[in-house]
């Protein structure tokens, strides 16, 4: 089947792009191409395949599947999320600059802040929901835009068109975080994104049994780029893990659409609870972001926040009492999971313009059935009070 350009819809295209029957044995499911290295025909006169820093079959499949989600021309799987943000980072030089959201990811604040600052590269954290004020106050030297919509942990919604739109006419690279919402719900590169990177530990993968990464792009230099940075640094997987990832995105388009669903459950839950202050989920319409979610989107996804009423304490309370929901960082798996960011995830953002509130409350609502999901959560509640 081709790839981006294949007339067919999303889920079949995640099923079949780049998985053709393996030619030799008629193999309906893409082998474990578990090899380190590749027999040559002849001095520099090889299959495609030589060592498998450089590429591997399975690695192949699903590259291919996988931009083809995106309606990128191009796709690249790393060894992590962070390890394709790296490479990302890595089109920068000192004295460039990069501006990143005012509620970013804490690892990828903590790449940027620890790591790459300390190599002449500057940063700033903006309100990428107002693009006019940016555009106003546009920091010099700036070469790249790193946004996530919706956001980790308070599912901000940025506008990918608008945000584009001023990082182009000032010459610099729109890169967009689609971690939360996966290719089924939001395709960033159609709304003006130059990147689109992923953790395919979550959703693509699907199944909390694999680390992940990968970068979607329909620009040719930039995915030669990418290519070298992994080659010559090493930041691939290995096939098994490579594999599980790939099966576990033949299932994301029903995965989604049951996440969707016990999100806006849970959402209905919590807004009538007394033990919850505030509700974070771009599908409320009285969500700053709805608007724009409603444009860009396909639906809401799976990740609730919410802001205990009773304070940090409180919110310690809601998180001890569950019982399906797993105390565990990570999101975006078949079961449900529960955190507090300001302690796990985003630590590293204390005492930064990035910080998140101390009664914030980040909930993975899993794919288990609702009246399941409903009966914790609200138990947890009632014991919070």
């Amino acid at each position: 089947m081709s790839d981006e350009s294949s007339p067919y819809g999303f889920a079949t295209r995640a099923i079949h792009v780049g998985q053709d029957p393996e030619p030799i044995t008629g193999a309906v499911t893409v082998p474990v191409f578990q090899t380190s290295t590749f027999a040559q025909e002849a001095v520099g006169k090889h299959s495609g395949y030589e060592y498998a820093r450089t590429g591997n079959p399975t690695r192949t499949a699903l590259e291919r599947a996988f931009a083809s989600m995106e309606e990128a021309s191009f796709g690249v799987d790393f060894a992590s999320g962070l390890a394709a943000e790296d490479a990302i980072l890595r089109m920068l030089r000192p004295g460039d600059h990069i501006v990143m959201g005012n509620d970013a990811y804490g690892g990828t604040f903590r790449l940027i802040s620890k790591v790459f600052a300390p190599m002449g590269i500057t940063w700033s954290a903006h309100d990428l929901t107002d693009p006019d004020s940016l555009a106003a106050a546009w920091p010099d030297n700036t070469k790249m835009v790193w946004a996530e919509t919706p956001t980790n942990p308070l599912l901000t919604v940025i506008d990918l068109a608008a945000i584009a739109s001023v990082s182009h006419a000032n010459g610099a690279l729109l890169i967009c975080d689609n971690t939360f919402a996966t290719p089924y719900l939001q395709q960033p590169l159609g709304h003006g994104a130059d990147l689109v990177v992923h953790s395919s530990t979550k959703y693509l993968g699907g199944h909390s049994d694999t680390v992940g990464g990968f970068v979607a792009t329909n620009n040719a230099e930039f995915d030669e780029h990418l290519r070298f940075i992994q080659n010559s640094v090493g930041a691939v997987r290995g096939p098994w893990d490579v594999y599980l990832t790939l099966r576990g995105a033949k299932t994301l388009a029903i995965r989604m659409d049951r996440h969707n669903e016990n999100a806006a459950a849970v959402v209905e839950l919590l807004q009538d609870h007394d033990a919850v202050g505030d509700v974070l989920y771009p599908g409320i319409p009285g969500h700053p972001g709805h608007e724009a979610a409603t444009r860009q989107m396909s639906g809401f996804g799976g990740m609730v926040s919410f802001r205990a009423a009773g304070g940090r304490d409180a919110a310690m309370r809601i998180i001890e009492q569950t019982k399906l929901f797993t105390l565990a960082e990570s999101l975006g798996a078949v079961e449900s999971l529960i955190e507090h960011p300001g302690v796990m995830t985003h630590a590293s953002a204390e005492g930064s313009p990035l910080e998140v509130p101390d009664d914030l409350v980040r909930l993975s609502v899993g794919i288990e059935s609702a009246k399941d999901i409903l009966s914790d959560l609200s138990q947890a509640l009632d014991a919070s009070d």
